[in-house]
């Protein structure tokens, strides 16, 4: 059988553990399992996975203080896995780095298939135009060094932030579709559900005091996507 590279499946709940591990060795990967979250760093420089499985709930130390010290070294794609219908778990989550997030009940398919995007996405070979920084009046984004400046001050955002806001300036006074936008950040399509983006944009409007009610550099255009309005990001 093909091995599609190492995860590491961290959930405290055995049975769940055990059968999502069948299921994606079955499916090519190999998988280790882990059920405390203290566990986790040392697992992680030991196995070196291409991927993690973190749940936010777990005995020893919670999920997102897990991904929040996880990167500070790993770089590969984390997907939290939650049981609570809670936008802050998400917002928290994806703030310190998470990749992605897959609601409870997991859905086998569903979870190889976020699986399979993220590993996609991570695998492409970035590219770096010749002129690095990208500037849309006073927010420049350096394609470098992933930093990221707004009237010359650093703005310190998650992995997940900078992709979107980097797929956003790089169309700035364009509307680009929710579709478009899943697949340059997340490596798939929107499913109709996940509303793991409208999270990040009012993330990234918190950050950049653009108001929610009424935002003027980020904008939902209904029907149709985002748009980031190229005029608005003046001093």
């Amino acid at each position: 059988m093909d091995n599609y590279g190492t995860i590491l499946l961290v959930e405290d709940d055995t049975s769940l553990a055990q059968w999502v591990a069948e299921y994606l060795t079955e499916q090519g990967y190999t998988t280790h399992v882990c059920h405390r979250g203290d566990e986790v760093i040392s697992q992680v420089k030991n196995l070196n996975p291409n991927i993690v499985l973190l749940d936010i709930m777990l005995p020893g130390q919670d999920g997102i203080s897990v991904c929040r010290e996880l990167r500070s070294f790993y770089t590969a794609p984390i997907i939290m896995l939650t049981a609570r219908d809670d936008e802050m778990d998400e917002v928290i989550g994806l703030e310190v780095g998470a990749s992605d997030y897959i609601m409870k009940p997991v859905r086998p398919r569903a979870l190889l298939a976020r699986i399979k995007a993220a590993l996609r996405l991570s695998s492409e070979p970035t590219k770096v135009p010749n002129d690095s920084v990208i500037k849309v009046g006073e927010l420049s984004i350096d394609t470098q060094s992933r930093s990221v400046t707004f009237n010359k001050q650093d703005i310190t955002i998650s992995s997940a932030e900078y992709l979107l806001l980097h797929y956003l300036a790089n169309n700035a006074g364009q509307v680009v579709s929710r579709d478009a936008v899943f697949k340059a950040t997340k490596g798939r399509e929107y499913d109709g559900l996940d509303r793991s983006v409208d999270v990040l944009i009012s993330a990234l409007r918190k950050k950049f005091h653009d108001d929610p009610q009424n935002p003027e550099k980020i904008k939902t255009i209904w029907g149709r996507g985002y748009l980031l309005v190229a005029t608005a990001w003046e001093e």
